[in-house]
């Protein structure tokens, strides 16, 4: 009986305790079972594609400068003489089309805009069409001119010339240094800042080429004294270029009075070609 007593005993501890286990195993979370999920190969593949575009897309600034630079090597070449007319072409209608396409990207984006002939200021901050050189744009003289000809002729840019009585490059009635702005929208593709007397063989001295992405054409600004852009700006029509002044070979001399020197040419599949913006000049905004 003894026996049977303690056989019950022990076979109600171990029913107590496998209770109070059952019990303590409830109160513990539980674990969500896991679903079943039909991810597509094919679509993980798109979007880690998508990723890399965007990552190659949005690299900054080193993309803008990486291909504004191209630029240099080729017109440097085209300046000494030393590349082929065809070769030049060439150079400048790949240069052209991939940052035509570049800009496009960055105007999709949002990052820059898009700016028309309309939206076109006039490139001498204060100043009108009036102080344009010449009778109704005579000062204009496409003859004889090569862009890829480094002893061509011809002038086929507007003089716009400020009141600058003691060629100090100061206005003579602001007593202000007078700012040159960007006539278009577009990206900076070459400055020159460092102009001295030692280097008068460089006609225009410090200057400022900008990309238009509207038109696919390039304006040249000349004989500024100090540039404050640099190559890879993304600038607007207004934008600020840097202050007039006398430099160059042409402009440094006494007999020049201070002007802008402003040249326009059209990329026609890499033939740079000069064209007359007297018209747009007319018309374009002036800021005060």
């Amino acid at each position: 009986m003894k026996n049977i007593r303690s056989i019950l005993l022990f076979i109600i501890c171990i029913n107590i305790f496998s209770f109070n286990y059952l019990h303590a195993e409830d109160k513990q979370p539980k674990k969500p079972k896991k679903k079943k999920l039909n991810v597509s190969l094919l679509l993980i593949s798109q979007k880690i594609k998508e990723l890399k575009k965007d990552e190659e897309f949005y690299k900054e600034p080193e993309v803008t400068t990486a291909i504004a630079l191209r630029w240099l090597p080729i017109i440097t070449s085209v300046r000494e003489g030393n590349l082929p007319r065809q070769e030049a072409i060439d150079s400048i209608n790949r240069f052209t089309n991939e940052l035509w396409d570049f800009m496009e990207a960055n105007t999709k984006s949002g990052k820059v805009l898009k700016y028309s002939v309309e939206d076109w200021v006039f490139p001498v901050k204060g100043y009108s069409p009036g102080a344009i050189g010449g009778r109704n744009g005579s000062g204009y003289i496409v003859s004889g001119f090569d862009f890829f000809d480094k002893n061509s002729g011809g002038h086929p840019a507007h003089d716009i010339f400020i009141a600058d009585g003691n060629q100090d490059c100061i206005d003579d009635i602001t007593n202000e240094t007078v700012e040159i702005l960007s006539m278009s929208g577009g990206i900076v593709i070459e400055t020159r800042k460092d102009w001295t007397t030692d280097r008068m063989d460089i006609k225009g001295g410090n200057i400022v080429y900008v990309y238009d992405n509207y038109t696919n054409g390039l304006f040249y600004y000349a004989h500024l004294k100090e540039v404050t852009v640099s190559v890879g700006d993304f600038v607007k029509p207004g934008t600020s270029l840097g202050t007039l002044g006398r430099t160059g070979k042409n402009a440094y001399p006494s007999r020049s009075p201070t002007h802008l020197h402003i040249m326009y040419v059209r990329s026609f599949d890499g033939d740079l070609r000069p064209e007359n913006i007297y018209s747009d000049l007319l018309k374009a905004k002036v800021i005060e």
